[in-house]
């Protein structure tokens, strides 16, 4: 059979759910893992992906059509990647388990293959405060989660059909929500010129991936299938098909983490009552990164805390024995600014969803009674 166009292959073999790795993939496989095995990458890929492995999965195949190139080719193109690799769909986990699991194992520090994740548990949301009522350091608080949509695969194999119904599928379940969740879906394709400024103007807008996603084969059909939801009070979002299926988000001005917590609650479970998510029995919710399975949940604030950061060390000491990451304002990478700095829960997974938050809401309650009696 002569394959005529790229699309009409990936069709025939998504369709017959052909379990053959064709030629021109295996070449490609091939060289890609020469190129990394004779690279300095620092990447988690280039550290598991011995000679053994590959050869055990450069033939495998999901359901879905996925292989191990699809698994890879992002760290193979980027050298500089930390990580380098992503999901391509459900499935991948399983089948390239000889690759994902070593690398959550080292990133999820101690997560180890024969441990599992416990069930979703947000626990008692009254716990919760407000960690700064005087709002003297606290500047704004956000919690969000990443879900997938049971029965599609991730953003490389995802045919522009599939990403229109995904984002009509979710448009329709979030325009059932009611109270202080209610608001509207905003496309990304046909969006207006206001509209758009408007969501810019919000620090809403997404824009297509970076270099990393983009070698990940995760923007195609940009902006097919993407929109964002946001509620009349701007304190809740959705982000539909930009990384994640969905990316569920509660944030406000200030240091009230239990009120950001017991609305982002609410929203998740109001969404599941409508549709199903992707779930594994030992790695929790499965997201198209291994760094965000388990809770998926990132719960941060932005903090201002002049005395601390002029001591980085013991900034850096505080939040290491809470389980938190400093970054800068503009994320991973960046320098605080005015002071001002990005802390969150690190750990994600072999804890609960409400053990995440705790940790975070404990070292903030931390750092800022130092704060208050340097």
């Amino acid at each position: 059979m002569r394959l005529r166009v790229f699309t009409r292959s990936f069709l025939f073999k998504f369709l017959t759910k052909d379990t053959m790795v064709d030629a021109a993939t295996l070449e490609k496989l091939e060289a890609g893992y020469n190129k990394l095995a004779s690279s300095d990458s620092k990447s988690l890929l280039k550290k598991y992906l011995t000679k053994e492995v590959f050869d055990q999965l450069k033939t495998k195949k999901t359901s879905f059509g996925s292989t191990l190139l699809d698994c890879i080719q992002s760290g193979v193109e980027n050298l500089d990647s930390g990580i380098g690799i992503y999901a391509p769909d459900a499935e991948a986990y399983s089948v390239f388990a000889a690759l994902f699991d070593p690398i959550i194992e080292d990133y999820h520090k101690g997560f180890g293959r024969n441990d599992k994740h416990p069930p979703k548990n947000w626990g008692d949301v009254s716990v919760f405060g407000n960690l700064d009522p005087a709002g003297e350091f606290v500047v704004s608080t956000r919690v969000r989660c990443g879900r997938s949509l049971e029965g599609y695969p991730f953003n490389p194999c995802l045919t522009e059909e599939q990403y229109k119904e995904m984002e009509q599928k979710v448009s329709s379940t979030l325009s059932g929500l009611e109270g202080e969740l209610k608001g509207t879906f905003y496309p990304l394709t046909g969006m207006s010129k206001d509209v758009q400024q408007k969501l810019i103007d919000d620090h809403f807008l997404f824009k297509e991936g970076d270099r990393f996603l983009q070698a990940a084969n995760a923007c195609r059909f940009w902006p097919s299938g993407r929109g964002i939801y946001h509620n009349e009070n701007k304190t809740f979002l959705v982000w539909c098909n930009e990384e994640d299926h969905l990316r569920i988000i509660s944030m406000q001005m200030g240091g009230d983490l239990g009120e950001v917590y017991r609305r982002l609650v609410t929203a998740v479970n109001e969404i599941e009552k409508r549709v199903p998510f992707s779930h594994h029995d030992r790695l929790g919710f499965l997201t198209f990164c291994p760094t965000n399975l388990g809770t998926t949940v990132r719960a941060s604030v932005h903090i201002k805390v002049p005395k601390l950061a002029a001591n980085k060390a013991k900034l850096e000491e505080v939040a290491a024995k809470y389980n938190l990451q400093v970054r800068g304002t503009r994320g991973e990478h960046t320098e605080a600014e005015g002071g001002i700095y990005d802390i969150s829960n690190k750990r994600r997974m072999g804890l609960t969803e409400f053990d995440a938050v705790k940790e975070m809401y404990d070292g903030i309650a931390e750092l800022i009674k130092i704060e208050k009696e340097l």
